[in-house]
């Protein structure tokens, strides 16, 4: 049996003047490595044609097969040309289908037929024809438990973005409203703390704080190679897109804040902790021994108030990008105690919502791609609800 037997292409229709951004897809705002998919950042400039997905379809990207973006939708809208919209046939359920194109092997087939060479598209035909085993389970079990992990994976991302959410909202009362607790615990410059004129960084700021450079508090580097020079391995390699890929080397092993320097993603700041390589227009920042962990910090320092200001680059016309001195020279507000405070309240909770690699989720992902192969070839099976798996005794 083949893809061609349990699903159709959809070539439904809709006009872009029909949807709102929310509803619109595309190979961008579908993520990496099988996360699912963002809002856009855009509807099309011009009123233009899309494929109407419903609820239950199921969206892959068909440039670059290997970066497995896919999604099941949970909505109905439009996307554009290059995203794949498959719908399960009679007999056969959303879930299972998805589930089997979320295997690895389906992109390592996909990549076989794609063409091109920066840019590789998939061949339509040629996914259509991807076999499909002979299974020892029913389709419907098989999606059902593969969906349940993603709908887990969902809820932790979830709580991790509310995560971030709060500490950045305590970063921004302290550090940018400078209503950090006073002597008397009361809110700083809401309560009268005196402020002072800071020629550098031209505003005020509190009395008794003073302004840094990122170059006094971190180390800041580029990486060495292109894309195209990365060899696959076992450890990351970033570049200036959202997610990296696979490399056979490293330059960063530890506990690190990342910034790409050229294109779309210019000035977008992520935080990695462990070993890892880059891409040749894209930074490291490394915090300075002298200085102790203020990684916490720094990343929220550099979301706030250096990335709203450099995304989009600083430099250029046709491609945008930024310089090592734009990070090297970036000066922000300083005040050692009370970072040190910050640092205690947020530190229990920072490397969970920052730290994908040592996550649940992550670790979630990684059970989830090495069942489904199993689940497919009758290795496992999913367990039966009425079958009682209790095997305490009485």
């Amino acid at each position: 049996m083949k893809l061609r037997d349990i699903a159709d292409y959809v070539t439904d229709k809709i006009s872009s003047d029909a949807i709102d951004l929310e509803c619109y897809v595309t190979t961008d705002s579908l993520l990496q490595s099988k996360a699912g998919r963002e809002t856009a950042s855009n509807l099309p400039p011009q009123t233009c044609t899309l494929t109407f997905f419903r609820k239950g379809d199921v969206l892959i990207s068909n440039i670059r097969p290997y970066l497995k973006k896919i999604w099941m939708a949970d909505i109905e809208g439009g996307c554009n040309a290059d995203v794949l919209v498959l719908r399960a046939k009679d007999g056969h359920t959303p879930e299972f289908l998805y589930a089997l194109l979320l295997q690895d092997v389906f992109y390592e087939y996909a990549m076989k037929g794609a063409k091109g060479s920066k840019m590789p598209r998939g061949d339509k035909d040629q996914i259509m024809r991807y076999e499909i085993p002979t299974l020892p389970s029913s389709e419907d079990s098989i999606g059902k438990f593969i969906v349940s992990i993603n709908d887990k994976i969902a809820t932790n991302r979830e709580i991790n973005r509310n995560l971030e959410a709060m500490a950045r909202q305590l970063y921004d009362y302290w550090f940018v409203q400078f209503d950090f607790p006073d002597e008397n615990g009361k809110p700083y410059k809401s309560s009268g703390g005196k402020m002072v004129w800071n020629e550098k960084l031209k505003r005020e700021i509190p009395e008794g704080w003073t302004d840094v450079r990122l170059d006094s508090l971190t180390s800041i580097f580029t990486g060495k190679k292109d894309v195209a020079k990365v060899k696959p391995g076992s450890y990351k390699f970033f570049s200036c897109a959202p997610d990296p890929i696979p490399s056979n080397e490293y330059i960063i092993d530890g506990d690190a804040i990342l910034v790409s320097g050229n294109g779309s993603y210019t000035g977008r700041v992520m935080f990695y902790s462990g070993k890892a390589d880059l891409y040749q227009r894209t930074y490291g920042c490394i915090v300075s021994d002298k200085v102790g962990n203020i990684m916490p910090f720094l990343y929220f320092t550099m979301k706030t108030l250096f990335e709203p200001y450099h995304s989009g680059g600083k430099h250029g016309s046709s491609i945008p990008y930024i310089v090592l001195n734009d990070l090297a020279g970036f000066r922000f507000p300083y005040h050692p105690r009370l970072v040190k405070d910050f640092i205690s309240m947020i530190s229990s909770t920072f490397y969970r919502f920052v730290n994908k690699e040592n996550d649940e989720t992550e670790l979630l992902m990684i059970k989830r791609d090495k069942l489904l192969p199993l689940l497919m070839n009758g290795q496992v099976s999913v367990m039966p609800t009425e079958v009682n798996c209790d095997l305490s005794h009485d």
